[in-house]
């Protein structure tokens, strides 16, 4: 249970076809225990095979977004087990959010640090507020921040990301923002809209067409060349074979809004 509020550790809420999730364990600036990534994980399966969910938004409770790993948790259970079950875990949790066919926005308005960093870099879109600090500061306590540096250095520059890993300094938005790692930076009052806007914006998008373009998009980047071009032109003649495709063709040549079916 969350600490101080009774309520549980991650939080759910749906409007107008988006799926926003919380963080809610603010006394611990949303560290990710063991429990709260299962839960995570768990609400992001239920997710996948939503049809109603087009978008989810990825927020934190409290002063913080993320903290990255329960330290406490990891000292108060000194075992290799313990260890390997809580990486396997997180690992698959950032693989899910790559791997799921909604796309997800990280909403960040704190500090976002180790594998807060790492969540941030998971998600497909990030909006912070220009509060909001990132730092892999893992080498600053004699654990370098390992996991977290796979999803970073898939977001930023490789100088980029071996300066936040090696330093373990903080980077505030407006540098995450020159690095890549965040999207858009703007002030605290207006982050909500931001994130709301471009949630829906999304959302009126065919479903199909974002699962399609989404899976493609990560399995191609890791691809040489002449394969991703192989690739991408045969999801591109699956997709123009669907139903959404042809409606909206039809739509733009009509000048009208299209009406997506999701096929």
């Amino acid at each position: 249970m969350a600490e101080t509020t009774g309520e549980p550790e991650l939080l759910r809420s749906d409007t107008d076809g988006i799926a926003r999730l919380a963080l809610n364990r603010p006394a611990a600036r949303n560290a990710l225990s063991l429990a709260l990534m299962r839960a995570l994980q768990a609400e992001l399966d239920r997710i996948r095979e939503d049809p109603a969910v087009r978008v989810v938004v990825l927020e934190g409770r409290g002063p913080a977004f993320c903290a990255g790993h329960d330290l406490k948790e990891l000292r108060g259970r000194n075992d290799r087990a313990f260890f390997e079950e809580v990486f396997a875990v997180c690992s698959r949790l950032m693989q899910s959010i790559v791997r799921l066919p909604q796309p997800v926005i990280a909403r960040v308005h704190g500090i976002a640090t180790a594998a807060g960093c790492q969540l941030v870099a998971s998600c497909d879109l990030a909006v912070a507020s220009e509060n909001a600090r990132f730092a892999t500061p893992g080498v600053n306590i004699g654990l370098f921040c390992s996991t977290p540096m796979v999803a970073l250095a898939r977001n930023v520059g490789r100088k980029q990301a071996m300066e936040m890993l090696l330093l373990g300094e903080a980077i505030d938005a407006r540098t995450a923002l020159r690095f890549g790692l965040v999207n858009r930076v703007v002030p605290e009052a207006e982050l909500d809209a931001e994130v709301a806007r471009m949630a829906a914006t999304i959302a009126s998008k065919s479903p199909l067409t974002l699962k399609i373009g989404k899976e493609a998009f990560y399995r191609q980047i890791e691809m040489p060349l002449a394969e991703a071009y192989d690739y991408a032109s045969r999801v591109m003649t699956e997709n123009m074979l669907a139903r959404d495709a042809a409606e909206g063709i039809d739509a733009f040549l009509e000048k009208r809004a299209p009406v997506w079916c999701g096929a």
